[in-house]
């Protein structure tokens, strides 16, 4: 006989599972199970799995500072009634994201807390006035994944860091009070730290250093305040994947990347630098940092490695000289694909010299044009510096460059005559190329 009752089988599942079950949804939802029955009451505060959310609230903007406050105070109870349920237990993951209005004095007993009971991926963005992070979130046994991030600059005190389990480490918007050389302190403290991420953190702003054997990934942000470190050092000889912008350091002792596959590096210089330093003397400061790196270079000089394994290139212009490049498309022999994200163009003495730039004002073919193996010639942002300018520049490659094969355009004006005009010069242009312009 076939009972009318429908049967609750989740109810009947063991409440470990049901926790487990729980914990892919957001806190703020699994708790709204907790109105299906007495059961059911406390089991969304028993996932291993936290993540609280108080970025998502939105007020009416008549909602006045007193509605707002309660509001904040609801999250906070929340936050400190899961917690208190969950006493001792085991937590895997902790998440929290709270901005201004929630109190800095509650913050800081939330991340003990889940720090006392060994939890492994600690994830917090905090965007708080007057907040400062404990320090004991660089000292613990358990952490695998750790991720700060902040709207404004948080501090924390950091004295020691001991992460011996630590993989992965993101570091956003964060002062680090005394934190000395804070690069060297993390790397030293991170044992088995495959990822590193650190965007405008702010330690020991004139040293620079980063060691480490077990580093795969690596992402430094430093350029922010208008001043370059004395020093900058890598040490890290798997790493095989890189990040790095920062302004021109005064040396390089040490740069070993000898398991690099893929990188993006932008090398800036500050206002001093432009204002006194001069061409020769940027070249050779960088000199050391080039012999270490093998895939995107910003300066030239006469030692640059050959890159074989380089088959797309990416260059950026802006208001400068183009002195760098001839020396660099020489020692990209396998080279297939050049992409030019604007063609902007500033003339220097480098430009009276055939192989000094790429510009045609010598009167002779530079060889690194002549000899050029790329096949696809690819001009993003065009016209943004006069269409006038770099239709002739386009115009110049085409006859000069002997293997291409096609040339894309993405066109950056307002005037569809300009459109036309360069369309059909291209059209009547005396090239056997596949070519494509782009209109966005």
């Amino acid at each position: 006989m076939i009972s009318s009752k429908k049967m609750d089988r989740i109810s009947n599942l063991p409440e470990a599972l049901i926790s487990h079950i729980l914990s892919f949804l957001p806190t703020e939802e699994s708790a709204l199970t907790s109105v299906l029955s007495k059961k059911w009451r406390y089991l969304f505060a028993y996932r291993p799995n936290l993540d609280f959310d108080g970025s998502v609230i939105r007020f009416h903007p008549d909602t006045c500072e007193r509605e707002k406050t309660q509001i904040l105070r609801v999250f906070t109870y929340f936050v400190d009634r899961v917690l208190e349920l969950q006493g001792n237990s085991t937590l895997n993951k902790f998440s929290l994201k709270c901005g201004h209005g929630v109190e800095p004095d509650c913050v800081t007993p939330w991340i003990l807390n889940v720090l006392e009971r060994g939890v492994s991926d600690l994830d917090l963005h905090v965007t708080l006035a007057g907040l400062c992070l404990p320090s004991k979130v660089f000292m613990s046994k358990s952490l695998e994944r750790l991720r700060i991030e902040s709207e404004n600059v948080i501090g924390i005190d950091v004295e020691d860091v001991f992460l011996p389990k630590l993989k992965t480490l993101h570091i956003n918007k964060v002062m680090l009070g005394k934190g000395g050389d804070f690069f060297e302190k993390v790397t030293s403290g991170c044992y088995v730290l495959e990822e590193l991420v650190l965007i405008h953190v702010y330690s020991d702003f004139w040293n620079r250093s980063v060691s480490s054997k077990t580093l795969k990934r690596l992402i430094l942000s430093c350029i922010d305040c208008d001043k370059n470190p004395h020093s900058v050092s890598f040490d890290t000889p798997n790493v095989v994947y890189l990040e790095y912008s920062d302004f021109v350091a005064g040396k390089y002792p040490k740069v070993k990347f000898d398991s690099l596959v893929e990188a993006s590096v932008d090398l800036a210089m500050t206002s001093e630098q432009h204002e006194h330093a001069s061409y020769e003397h940027s070249v050779g400061v960088v000199t050391d940092f080039l012999m270490g790196i093998r895939s995107v270079l910003t300066f030239c000089c006469d030692h640059i490695p050959v890159f074989h394994n380089m088959f797309s290139l990416t260059i950026q212009t802006c208001k400068s000289g183009w002195e760098s490049l001839p020396a660099l498309l020489k020692k990209c022999p396998n080279l297939e694909t050049l992409v030019f994200d604007g063609l902007s163009h500033t003339y220097t003495i480098k430009c009276e010299d055939v192989d000094g730039c790429l510009c045609k004002f010598s009167g002779e073919v530079p060889t690194c044009l002549s000899s050029s193996p790329v096949k696809v010639l690819q001009i993003t942002g065009f016209g943004e510096a006069g269409v006038e300018t770099e239709t002739e520049l386009i115009k110049y490659f085409l006859e000069t460059m002997p293997q291409l094969e096609q040339l894309i355009i993405y066109y950056d004006t307002l005037f569809d005559d300009d459109v036309i005009e360069l369309s059909s010069e291209l059209k009547r242009f005396p090239t056997k190329l596949h070519q494509v312009v782009r209109f966005k």
